[in-house]
């Protein structure tokens, strides 16, 4: 009988206590949403469990196989060099797969649709609304035009107009795209903080966005994010999968 693998969601970690709890929120979500499938959470920094401590106890436990899931909206440092270098340490044991980051995706789309509409935007409110798709930033440049693709291609589904942003690292800052769309003239402006959980430069995104008409909350265990991290863990699996009824 095949044992499905066991999904271990790896986060940055911050000293901010919101991000820890909105993550574990998140994970929360995501095990009502596939009751039996077994769901762990891992912190690069900062919080604990560490990843290591997970799968040294996932290992003890008799576990084998395992989708490490980064909670990552782009594939930037983390997802290229830390994660790996960190599953690289897992005990031999483990069949490890590392699955895609989250981004990008239509189900992202519409999460950052339902927290704009939940900061008070309504459909109507579209064509006249330039939005600022403000993520927290990379030196990573294949990171940074995905950022720009999102935007483009969110454009092109009713919005006076989408202007990306950064909290660090990268420009332009969060203020200057809210003052770019009002020069534009777009009638009112919007911040979709693109992030998962509260934290130092979310809340950079929020001071940015003091000018703005509103402010959208981040991701979070918004219902389409819990369903693309089974996606993503659905498409890391699957080869296990086979190999096993092979």
């Amino acid at each position: 009988m095949f044992n499905e693998p066991a999904l271990l969601v790896i986060a940055h970690g911050s000293r901010d206590p919101r991000h820890a709890a909105t993550v574990h929120a998140l994970v929360e979500r995501v095990r009502a949403t596939r009751p039996g499938l077994r769901v762990e959470t891992g912190f690069l920094d900062f919080n604990l469990p560490s990843v290591r401590g997970v799968l040294e106890s996932l290992a003890a436990e008799g576990v084998r196989d395992v989708v490490a899931l980064p909670l990552l909206l782009t594939r930037a440092f983390h997802a290229k060099a830390d994660i790996p270098a960190v599953l690289r340490e897992a005990p031999p044991a483990l069949r490890i797969r590392q699955a895609e980051v989250l981004g990008p995706s239509p189900l992202l789309l519409s999460a950052l649709e339902r927290r704009l509409y939940e900061a008070g935007l309504r459909p109507a409110d579209r064509s006249s609304t330039g939005v600022v798709l403000a993520s927290a930033g990379s030196t990573d440049p294949e990171a940074i035009a995905v950022i720009a693709d999102i935007a483009r291609e969110w454009r092109h589904t009713g919005w006076c107009a989408v202007r990306p942003a950064f909290a660090s690292a990268s420009l332009p800052r969060t203020e200057d795209a809210v003052r770019e769309l009002r020069a534009l003239g777009c009638a009112r402006v919007a911040v979709a903080p693109y992030v998962i959980a509260p934290g130092r430069l979310p809340d950079r995104i929020a001071r940015g966005a003091a000018g703005a008409d509103d402010l959208a909350g981040v991701l979070g265990p918004a219902p389409e994010v819990a369903r693309l991290l089974l996606r993503r863990y659905d498409e890391a699996s699957l080869p296990a999968r086979i190999a096993v009824g092979a």
